[in-house]
């Protein structure tokens, strides 16, 4: 869709350029008039004037001589010059005062009050008579405050034959199905109104950061082919009190005079927070939330306006903002699935030139997690990796190569280890993808690589899953949780000391182990009780204990325990396979890079 661009400068970038015009005058053009009244002679000719009689006034200044003709229509000007008989030439001639004024000078009251008072006073009230004029124009009240402070600034995208269609947004197939009845709604009212139905007045998207919020709200405007109102939450908060409140009353008089149109909210926290009462609190977000919630009160179920917010903080929510009669409806944008990271692939593959023989859905497992925002920024990696190479299109190599870089970052090409250092991640690196292929349950190995990596990474083993796993059993987290011991328990085994190298492996299997006993309830101690509680679960999910101290206690007990025993496990593992620890560990030493097929042919050889 595109953007319907607003005016850039306010009124009062004009009033300061008038302001400036009226400075530049006085300063510089009042003076220079004043003194072009002055004609300037030499001494003789004021002599010459003095005996002919021809001089009606005279001032003698401390630098120069003013004076008139007989008629006194113009003023001359000379210098001073040593002339004692100056005075007798001057009296002689008639003229006995040396000291009146020649130019006549306005009083300093009245100068101030031509020169300035009365050029602002004009200059104000123009002013007001154009900021009427547009405040008709716009159809603005009492709330459209001066200088447009108390307009609302959202974007406006109308009706585009090049709009986002629900095509081009893949991997979110069960969002769309719930936002395509608003589709069908906006094109058919009638079928909706004859049974007695009506639309849910807001309906609230929430999910992950990257998961295609702000992408299909635009996709339903697109498909619904309607005016698209989008501003962010943050937009509506201003330092001026009750600035905010305008720019909601002044967004939702736009909606209804445009409908049918779809007005969307983005990071409708920032103002729809619960209001808690304490003090300090932010008045002005508290009354920009009260009143966007009376405005969602005074819509009428059908008049045609439909409101989309999103938000990745839904427990941070007002209740009275979610409750139904405002936002009636949730509708979820997870992270995709395996079909789901496919098709997003697929979508955006079409933006580039790429071989045919593509594997995507190869690519869509490697990127286990990814959100449909990092899956769009893996192929452009490839696009870009392409081209430093020289090629015309992009591989299934590329693609590849970019999401070891999203995972991983970029190659450090000027890091040397030495062969200490690197046959010791040589031994780190086989010990996790070893500990993993003998134990059942666990993804196989896609790569193993030990070139260091820009986000710190002196190596890595990449792990595939088979498929879309959504539960996990307690012994396939105890495998996870000895895969990632496997890399500290190789170093013990095969150098005989260890390194800082595991400090990421130490805390992701603690991760685990925690989550077994506090969240997943599979501590026979403690059994189904939450220990835990989590906030913000689509920003990282920040953990927080709800336990006495001397629970806490135990479960740290039990998180070392877990942990000890799944070391255990993998030290017995790498020390039954000791002969494939060395012969593999070797192997990735001088190629530096080895893939899954190789690891598992030397794994399985008998040699």
């Amino acid at each position: 869709m595109n953007e319907v661009k607003k005016p850039k400068k306010p009124l009062i970038f004009y009033y300061g350029i008038a302001l400036l015009a009226v400075l530049l005058f006085n300063l510089i053009a009042m003076p220079w008039i004043a003194e072009r009244q002055i004609k300037e002679v030499g001494y003789g000719q004021f002599m010459t004037m003095t005996e002919e009689g021809n001089i009606g006034q005279v001032q003698v200044q401390s630098n120069r001589i003013l004076f008139t003709d007989k008629e006194g229509k113009q003023v001359y000007q000379t210098g001073i010059m040593e002339d004692p008989g100056l005075v007798e030439r001057l009296h002689k001639a008639g003229i006995t005062d040396f000291s009146g004024q020649i130019i006549k000078e306005t009083s300093p009251f009245l100068s101030i009050l031509l020169t300035w008072v009365l050029p602002i006073v004009l200059f104000i009230a123009v002013g007001q008579l154009m900021t009427r004029q547009l405040m008709k124009k716009a159809g603005g009240g009492p709330d459209s405050m001066t200088f447009n402070l108390g307009k609302s600034n959202a974007k406006v995208y109308v009706k585009s034959a090049s709009g986002i269609k629900f095509t081009d947004v893949a991997g979110e197939d069960e969002a769309k199905e719930n936002l395509a009845e608003i589709v069908d709604y906006l094109h058919n009212p009638g079928k909706y109104s004859e049974i007695g139905a009506s639309m849910p007045k807001g309906i609230l998207l929430v999910g992950p950061p990257g998961t295609g919020k702000t992408m299909l709200a635009k996709a339903v405007a697109g498909e619904a082919d309607v005016p698209f109102f989008s501003i962010s939450g943050s937009e509506f908060v201003e330092m001026f009190v009750g600035m905010g409140a305008s720019k909601v009353r002044d967004l939702f008089r736009q909606a209804k005079e445009k409908a049918p149109c779809i007005v969307f909210i983005d990071e409708i926290d920032a103002i729809g927070g619960k209001r808690d009462g304490r003090m300090g609190s932010n008045d002005e977000r508290e009354q920009t939330l009260n009143q966007l919630l009376t405005e969602m009160d005074g819509f009428e179920g059908n008049n045609g306006v439909i409101i989309l917010a999103a938000t990745n903080r839904p427990e941070t929510l007002d209740p009275a903002l979610t409750r139904p009669g405002r936002f009636d409806r949730r509708v979820p944008v997870e992270l995709p699935d395996l079909k789901g990271r496919e098709a997003i692939l697929k979508v955006h593959a079409k933006k580039i030139k790429i071989v045919a023989n593509v594997d995507f859905e190869h690519i869509a497992r490697m990127a286990s997690g990814a959100s449909g925002a990092e899956l769009a920024n893996i192929v452009n990696e490839a696009a870009l990796r392409a081209v430093r190479d020289g090629r015309k299109e992009v591989s299934q190599a590329d693609l590849e190569e970019s999401i070891e870089v999203v995972i991983a970052g970029y190659q450090r090409k000027n890091a040397i280890m030495t062969d200490k250092e690197k046959m010791t991640v040589s031994y780190h690196e086989i010990g996790h993808a070893l500990v993993a292929a003998k134990q059942t349950n666990s993804a196989p190995v896609q790569k193993i690589t030990i070139v260091p990596r820009t986000s710190g990474a002196l190596g890595y083993t990449l792990q595939v899953d088979e498929g879309n796993r959504y539960l996990l059993s307690k012994e396939e987290i105890e495998n996870r949780i000895a895969t990632y011991t496997g890399g500290r328990a190789a170093e013990e085994i095969a150098v005989g000391t260890v390194t800082t190298g595991a400090s990421n492996d130490i805390e992701q299997a603690t991760k685990l182990a925690r989550a077994m006993i506090t969240r997943y309830g599979m501590s026979e101690d403690f059994g189904m009780v939450a220990l835990e509680t989590v906030t913000n679960q689509y920003l990282g999910g920040d953990a927080s204990l709800s336990c006495s101290a001397q629970t806490a206690s135990e479960v740290d007990r039990q998180v070392v325990e877990i942990i000890k025993k799944q070391y255990e496990k993998a030290k017995s593992i790498l020390t039954q396979n000791k002969d494939k620890l060395d012969e593999l560990a070797q192997y990735l030493y001088k190629n530096e890079t080895i893939t899954g097929e190789e690891f598992m042919k030397i794994l399985n050889s008998d040699a």
